[in-house]
């Protein structure tokens, strides 16, 4: 089945101005999240058990798939053990599956703890050959049999100790992808812990260290395309027009108002994003498959964001599902 990803990234690549956009649903917050990264448990025994379980998140990440208007399922390598190898979820389906290949510590969240607050260290729960087909080591064969496509992230802490140590530990990840024909796509977040040595403008740093990054790295090991905070028209703009062999996307960050979701879906593509990634905002809506299908109408330049709120709100009224906010107060920006 041809998946829609790979088909995207060559019009992309060949011309930046297609109105193509690459739609990633991100379901890997077990890698950091802990046990609230299912999301809000919205069954009748909430009270008791505020989340939903790992086995609903699962189902979720089916029901999108088989919807099949995002182009990439992103997962933790044990839900995709489970959906790409074992129950061959993908194999009739033009998503792509995608693993997170890395959890550095800064994502290490979920509903205690503290490691957020510490400058962020590399580090790898997972392996490529884990990835690829569920073990250890990976026969030619056998390395087809699950994802080809991971996410690696690196935050940047302005501390060249630490710093080195990140670029150190990419390096590495980026030659053993090289050997197992293993494809990528970066995340860099802002410093989460400089302390005091804190950049002047996150924005204009975190654009320096990806163009510092990637400079040193040739075609073949290359990311397909970035996932980075959205910090605005001019940061974005500086950075598509840097260089036009790199796709530019934006990852959703905190859930916010449905305004805010959709207004910075559709402010990013104007500015020159190509690709998204959203977890929470898509996890946490009251109906997943229909804010996966505004999102995708947003993307392909059928709605403006608050026509999609209104489109939103209707598609649940004729779901019977009560929106968790009022129409009025949904409309409003609280994230600009």
């Amino acid at each position: 089945m041809k998946k829609t990803l790979d088909e995207k990234v060559s019009r992309i690549l060949a011309d930046s101005s297609v109105g193509d956009f690459i739609l990633a649903d991100a379901k890997d917050g077990d890698m950091g999240g802990g046990i609230p990264s299912p999301g809000t448990n919205r069954g009748a025994d909430a009270d008791r058990h505020p989340y939903r379980t790992h086995q609903e998140y699962m189902q979720y990440m089916r029901d999108v798939t088989e919807q099949g208007l995002v182009d990439i399922m992103l997962m933790s390598v044990s839900s995709s053990e489970q959906l790409t190898i074992k129950e061959r979820l993908f194999d009739n389906s033009t998503v792509t599956p995608a693993i997170r290949a890395n959890d550095t510590t800064d994502i290490w969240l979920g509903s205690s703890g503290g490691y957020a607050n510490q400058p962020s260290l590399p580090f790898r729960s997972t392996t490529i050959d884990h990835a690829q087909c569920g073990k250890w080591q990976c026969t030619p064969e056998e390395r087809k049999t699950g994802a080809d496509l991971g996410l690696y992230s690196i935050t940047f802490n302005n501390d060249t100790e630490l710093d080195r140590a990140g670029l150190q530990a990419y390096k590495d990840f980026r030659i053993e992808a090289e050997q197992k024909e293993f494809r990528h796509f970066l995340e860099v977040f802002v410093p989460n812990a400089p302390g005091s040595n804190a950049p002047a403008n996150v924005a204009d740093y975190v654009n320096d260290t990806i163009a510092k990054t990637l400079a040193g790295v040739t075609s073949a090991g290359r990311p397909l395309f970035l996932k980075i905070p959205y910090f605005g028209p001019a940061a974005l703009e500086a950075l598509v027009r840097y260089d036009s062999n790199v796709i530019v996307g934006i990852l959703g960050g905190p859930s916010g108002t449905t305004h805010d979701s959709y207004r910075m879906l559709w402010e990013a593509k104007k500015y020159g994003a190509r690709a998204a990634l959203f977890g929470r905002k898509i996890n946490n809506s009251e109906d997943q498959l229909s804010s996966v299908t505004i999102l995708r109408g947003i993307a392909d330049g059928e709605l403006d964001a608050e026509t999609a709120v209104r489109e939103y709100h209707g598609m649940l009224e004729k779901k019977g599902i009560k929106p968790d906010r009022p129409l009025k107060d949904d409309l409003v920006l609280t994230q600009v």
